[in-house]
């Protein structure tokens, strides 16, 4: 690939900041003062940020927002621990009070073919014990959430849903896709169906599906995976009336993404055209569930322009799912050099692959097969970009492609508004992210053998590989998404591309890689007590850290990944389990 020769179009104007901003609550902005008062009367180290965020208001808001401001304040805003600690009590419900557990409708105790592959005694307790966490983790959206929405950032679904975890206390969008995984393991598909109908319900409302389920995630989606949860759900259920239900909701996603804010073209060096997509965040200010913090970080820049464009980088990084990670960042030594926007990310870009399969698929089982052809031969097209323009020969792996940082379009004046602007192309990022096997995943990708197998080659002398499993990157920074976390989705991504397809190297790699992972949630398990939402690869059996908030527990993708791997793989009645 000559990246020297390829130049970029995008559709959004010549201003530095000029997307789309949707518009926050009332609440929320209130809210956020009340995060700013706590941020400045608590020690950071006894402080979430979104626990504030998420509170609901016992009586109505112009009330609450009068009596707040007659609380004695110092000048830099901070009251005294007693005052806020009273205000809080007296005008708030705690933050999740407004979700309520529920019974899922298909859990049993251990479900009729459960797991048949695991023989070991002690492996097959503690799946028990993963599978009994859905009873923990299933919640619904309380009567007060639908009778009064204007008291509480929790949004309203139509039905039950499965939770994260801790401080993650309302249904998220991708981690769904790994908790349908272990929920089907589980043999709760009509759990696993609810989840579906929820996201369906957000595209119903809004367009898209929301990062998550609270008033202060409209203004971004996160990795497009819906479709492929219906296709999980379909495969084991033959459920053809929830392929019909999903299909119109599947294409109005895939306009979304396809959508001026989104796609971008690139003309490679034989003069072919690629629509290609990137994440934007329909956001320019402080991200209202880490606002006193995202406040802080941008306090280096000096004008209101760099503010907002550093903002709608927090928040389109926010929707990739990797946040925060050196991936994004110019300068990997400094946060505020984030520039999503300007990253054509390798992964989002195979899940939209994978949704345009998806979608043939789907409609063929209609009987649309226009629509069918037509997204077949879209995936086809895709594929092509995805190998002329983010696979690196040299280095056996695709990688994300990066625009020229901060230059303005070429000939914003001789184009209209709507027009596609060209832009100044810069170059593949060579760096090592675990993110660039994840097109392994799609199988236009792990039926070609002879480049699995160069894959799989260049997987094993990456240096992601380690003792626990897949690093997500090579560069210890600090931030949650690099080394040495390790993520669920990352490793089942990665295992499964590896283990569908015809190589025996590449299906030996992937056992491998799952046992490492299984025990590491193992060991870990045994010594806390609960499951993580990530880990540190380099210690089989510690849990990750990093980030900007304490390492969380739960944890639903954790446990679907758990699930899905004991399933696939088993675990035989004489092999151990411990640490090596």
């Amino acid at each position: 690939m000559a990246a020297a020769n390829h130049s970029l179009s995008s559709p959004y104007s010549c201003a530095k900041d000029s997307g789309p901003v949707i518009p926050t609550t009332s609440l929320v902005t209130f809210l956020e003062r009340i995060q700013e008062t706590a941020f400045q009367t608590y020690e950071r180290s006894k402080f979430d940020h979104k626990d504030f965020i998420d509170l609901s208001l016992k009586f109505d808001l112009s009330t609450t927002v009068k009596a707040f401001d007659e609380i004695s304040k110092t000048e830099n805003g901070s009251v005294s621990t007693k005052d806020f600690e009273e205000f809080i009590g007296k005008w708030f419900k705690s933050a999740g009070e407004d979700l309520v557990y529920v019974e899922p409708m298909d859990f049993e105790t251990e479900p009729h073919g459960f797991l048949p592959k695991v023989e070991n005694p002690e492996v097959r307790t503690w799946a028990l014990e993963v599978h009994g966490l859905w009873k923990k983790l299933s919640r619904e959206v309380s009567s007060s959430v639908h009778d009064h929405p204007e008291l509480h950032t929790l949004l309203p679904l139509p039905v039950p849903g499965m939770i994260p975890g801790s401080r993650f206390r309302e249904v998220y969008y991708w981690d769904s896709y790994w908790v349908i995984r272990g929920l089907l393991a589980s043999k709760m598909h009509e759990t696993a169906k609810a989840i579906v109908t929820n996201l369906i319900s957000w595209l119903d409302t809004y367009g898209y599906v929301l990062n998550g389920a609270r008033a202060y995630y409209t203004n971004r989606s996160q990795p497009p995976l819906l479709s492929a949860m219906v296709y999980e759900i379909y495969n084991r259920t033959g459920d053809v009336d929830l392929v019909k239900k999903a299909l119109p909701a599947l294409l109005k996603e895939y306009q979304f993404w396809n959508s001026e804010i989104h796609a971008m073209i690139i003309h490679d060096a034989e003069n072919c055209n690629h629509s290609l997509n990137r994440y934007y965040a329909m956001w320019n200010k402080p991200r209202p569930e880490a606002s006193a913090i995202d406040k802080r970080f941008a306090s280096k820049f000096l004008n209101v322009s760099e503010k907002q464009k550093f903002y709608r980088e927090l928040a389109s990084t926010a929707e990739s799912g990797w946040d925060f990670s050196t991936r994004w960042m110019r300068n990997p030594s400094e946060f505020t050099s984030l520039s999503t926007t300007t990253i054509l990310p390798v992964d989002l870009n195979a899940f939209i692959l994978r949704m345009e399969l998806d979608i043939a698929f789907f409609a063929k089982i209609v009987g649309e097969d226009v629509i069918s052809e037509d997204f077949l031969t879209a995936s086809h097209t895709r594929k092509k970009a995805l190998n002329s323009v983010f696979w690196n020969e040299n280095m056996g792996q695709w990688v994300d492609y990066w625009l020229n940082y901060g230059a303005e379009p070429k000939a914003c004046v001789s184009k209209g508004p709507k027009e596609p602007q060209t832009w100044e192309a810069q170059n593949q990022n060579q760096n090592v992210f675990a993110s660039n096997f994840v097109p392994l995943w799609i199988d236009l990708f792990n039926s070609d053998t002879p480049l699995v197998e160069k894959v799989t080659r260049n997987l094993q002398s990456s240096g992601l590989l380690c003792a626990a499993g897949i690093a997500t990157s090579l560069i210890n920074s600090g931030h949650q998404w690099d080394f040495p976390n390790g993520w669920a989705p990352i490793q089942h991504m990665i295992v499964e591309g590896l283990w569908r397809s015809a190589s025996t190297e590449a299906r030996k790699v992937a056992r491998d890689i799952a046992e490492r992972w299984i025990r590491a949630n193992y060991v870990a398990y045994k010594k806390t007590g609960t499951m993580h939402e990530k880990y540190n690869v380099e210690k089989c059996g510690e849990y990750g850290a990093g980030g900007i908030y304490r390492p969380q527990t739960g944890f639903g993708w954790s446990n679907g990944v758990v699930l899905t791997f004991l399933e696939e793989f088993g675990w035989p009645k004489d092999q151990n389990i411990d640490c090596n």
